[in-house]
């Protein structure tokens, strides 16, 4: 069992109830690898099939989330919108909030960054206090953060390859 910001874990349990495809990245999944650091959001990877959407979606309206942008949370779940989307504001994110969970948001990636097929069976499933986390495998996680070229994932990346080192010396 790992421990996690009690503020994940709710909305972790609500997606794998309603059977939602995802993943976790971000620094979450930094830390889920063993690199203690602070994540003030939650990231996620949502495999995007029109039924895989609906499950998401559909569990984080019950769960009282809703779009920070002045968008309606159910435009995400259209291929057409979400094209757009990236297209002409290359936004990386769809970022949710909750009205309970000040200074937390969650960020849905708008666009699958890997084969999600192929990182889903490479995924760890993490057990946690009351749920699990389905994480992103570590070479998708860094290979990911290595992409954005930020600061915070290089530092990121070169955390996990210490991590990976380790582990491969032990």
């Amino acid at each position: 069992m790992f421990p996690i910001a009690p503020r994940f874990e709710p909305i972790l349990r609500a997606l794998n109830d309603a059977g939602v495809r995802y993943l976790v990245v971000g620094g979450v999944a930094v830390v889920l690898h063993g690199h203690l650091r602070t994540a003030a959001d939650l990231d996620l990877v949502v495999e995007l099939s029109t039924e895989n959407l609906t499950r998401a979606l559909d569990a984080l309206e019950r769960a009282g989330y809703q779009p920070r942008p002045p968008v309606p949370l159910w435009a995400f779940a259209d291929p057409a919108t979400r094209r757009s989307w990236i297209e002409e504001k290359n936004p990386q994110v769809f970022s949710l909030w909750h009205p309970d969970l000040a200074g937390f948001e969650l960020d849905l990636l708008v666009d699958e960054p890997f084969d999600f097929d192929q990182a889903w069976q490479r995924r760890l499933d993490v057990p946690l206090t009351t749920t699990h986390a389905p994480l992103v495998g570590r070479d998708d996680l860094m290979a990911l953060k290595r992409s954005s070229g930020r600061p915070q994932d290089l530092a990121d990346v070169s955390a996990l390859e210490a991590l990976q080192q380790v582990e491969d010396d032990g």
